[in-house]
């Protein structure tokens, strides 16, 4: 039963880590593509089609 509740908390500690790099992952991402919305907006005058 010992062998059971040891992989659990391993188990568990993965998916914590797991999830915090997803978050850190998306926030980044986010960031980044608010980042490049507001310069292409800054240079809407400059784009010729």
């Amino acid at each position: 039963m010992e062998r059971v509740y040891k992989t659990m908390r391993n188990v568990g500690a993965i998916n914590i880590a797991v999830g915090i790099v997803v978050m850190v992952t998306g926030m980044t991402a986010g960031i980044v593509a608010i980042i490049n919305g507001a310069i292409l907006l800054k240079r809407k005058s400059e784009i010729t089609f």
